[in-house]
């Protein structure tokens, strides 16, 4: 191949992956498409592709990015373009992210807005196929002593027995609880079923003494808190 060529690639992948990489110094990595993140990662591109391009046809190969946290090196190298080191530096990235959302053993996760709550749930739920309620029971310090799902299958209040929630939570002498489910559909706007749950465990939760705090509904890669909605 041509020195000359060679060098016209170095140049258009350092221009490509650079703007993503100085809008992040500049305006955050919440800024960035996933594209791009992917791109940063990649470094560069291919012989015949640009950084952005060969990252648009991995995430392409994918039906979500959330797929990318159990990937394997032998999925990632079947893409073209993708060799055993970008798989690698792809592999590394998936289990950073894993390792910093998981709850260490010797401390707990803490959950002081709704935020909070959807981080240490998200990247489990929002890639269920079915709906699971999932309930966190949390000490005085808001600190997740327990997590716990409480059934799998549409949600409605026949079915979410607040005897059962809050048996669980005096047993772990939790002081409040925040309660979460998925939409598989991946829209996280809550149904009239959904609030009525809501409203029948906050009932239960002021006779008992222990608070619910919100109830999160996660959608694909978002979430809504009917907290924050008015619902609570």
């Amino acid at each position: 191949m041509p020195t000359g060529y060679k060098e016209t690639l170095m140049i258009r992948d350092i221009h490509f992956a650079d703007r993503p990489r100085e809008r992040m110094t500049r305006q955050g990595a919440s800024s960035l498409s996933n594209q791009e993140l992917v791109a940063i990662l990649l470094r560069t591109g291919s012989k015949k592709e640009s950084v952005l391009v060969l990252a648009n046809k991995l995430l392409s190969e994918f039906d979500k990015i959330q797929d990318l946290r159990d990937v394997t090196i032998e999925e990632l190298t079947a893409v073209k373009g993708i060799g055993d080191a970008k798989a690698v530096q792809i592999l590394a990235a998936a289990e950073l992210g894993k390792r910093i959302y998981s709850v260490a053993q010797d401390g707990r996760y803490a959950i002081k807005s709704p935020e909070d709550a959807a981080a240490f749930l998200m990247t489990d739920m929002s890639k269920l196929t079915q709906e699971h309620f999932v309930v966190l029971f949390l000490n005085v310090k808001n600190e997740v002593l327990h997590k716990q799902t409480i059934f799998i299958g549409s949600l409605n209040s026949s079915i979410v027995h607040p005897r059962e929630i809050f048996r669980e939570a005096v047993k772990r002498s939790a002081a409040s609880i925040v309660v979460a489910h998925n939409h598989p559909s991946g829209n996280a706007t809550p149904s009239p079923e959904d609030i009525e749950v809501t409203k029948r465990l906050l009932d239960a939760g002021e006779l008992m003494g222990i608070d619910l705090l919100d109830h999160i509904i996660i959608g694909d890669q978002r979430f809504i808190s009917l907290k924050e909605k008015g619902y609570m």
